[in-house]
């Protein structure tokens, strides 16, 4: 059996990153939560917290916090109406930059109850969060469940190839040609983005080494092909209006279509259901249905 006390002290210090921070929120004295901390390690055998400016957790440090957190999300379903004032229990998901810039916000906003800590990364890779047991929930390209999880088919985010109409005119003046690829800028997110690459191969019939910018902000990214920076992969969602209004175009009429789904613990399917639904709702009006 685990003292809780002592698991809310490290989910406290870890989440505030001080011992001063987590005395302040769990109205105790910073000596309080060292003493709670030191008997925590000393009972599981290693250390838990990386002290510093912020303190972090080791790997079993972060994975007794998480416990801790899904616990409290648990004692939600069974505590009374009168006991049930405490801190909002936090919701630690997986979630990929252009979903977050574009539709997911609105929908945690209807969210009553509940903290959030939101992981960024893509669709491809967010499920191996859960796999390593450091969220509750991923938004995720994988349609097939974890163990131990249910997945939700959420819809389509499609994606056009934009840039500047002068970039074009520069990089492209014979089209999407694998010449043009091969030394015209593109954008990335990240070294986990493989969008422009799959389009490339599906557009050219080949796999092309792409030049590229490294941008890791979805809003960055737009901006960064407005400003003629490069060609990138944006969801229709984001480059709408700037289509319309001539600032970006398309280098193709191609678009890629990428499915999306909702992977989320099923041991807590009642502490998060209400995110869930929040969830299926926006995305049935942001996003294209999955066929």
């Amino acid at each position: 059996m685990f003292d809780y006390g002592a698991l809310e002290a490290l989910a406290a210090v870890l989440s505030s990153g001080s011992f001063e921070g987590a005395a302040a929120r769990l109205h105790v004295t910073p000596s309080a939560v060292s003493q709670r901390i030191k008997a925590l390690e000393e009972r599981m055998g290693t250390v838990l917290v990386i002290r510093g400016a912020p303190c972090t957790g080791t790997e079993a440090g972060t994975r007794l916090a998480r416990h801790a957190e899904q616990v409290a999300l648990m004692e939600t379903e069974v505590a009374l109406p009168e006991s049930a004032a405490g801190e909002a229990p936090v919701l630690r998901i997986a979630v990929n930059a252009d979903s977050l810039a574009s539709w997911v916000l609105p929908a945690l906003a209807r969210v009553e109850g509940r903290m959030f800590d939101l992981v960024i990364d893509d669709q491809d890779h967010a499920e191996d969060w859960l796999r390593r047991g450091e969220v509750v929930g991923a938004i995720t390209s994988q349609p097939v469940p974890v163990p131990g999880c249910d997945a939700v088919p959420l819809g389509v985010m499609r994606y056009h190839a934009v840039a500047t109409p002068d970039f074009i005119a520069r990089h492209f003046p014979e089209g999407p040609r694998p010449e043009a690829f091969a030394a015209a800028p593109a954008l990335i997110f990240n070294e986990k983005d493989r969008l422009q690459a799959v389009w490339v191969k599906m557009v050219t019939g080949q796999t092309i080494a792409l030049p590229h910018h490294r941008i890791a902000s979805a809003h960055g990214f737009l901006d960064a092909a407005k400003l003629g920076m490069g060609w990138g992969m944006v969801p229709d969602l984001m480059c709408g209006r700037p289509l319309r209004n001539g600032r970006l175009a398309m280098l193709s009429e191609t678009p890629l279509n990428v499915a999306i789904y909702w992977q989320s613990l099923r041991r807590l399917r009642g502490p998060i259901d209400g995110l869930t639904q929040a969830l299926r709702e926006m995305a049935a009006q942001a996003l294209l249905p999955i066929k």
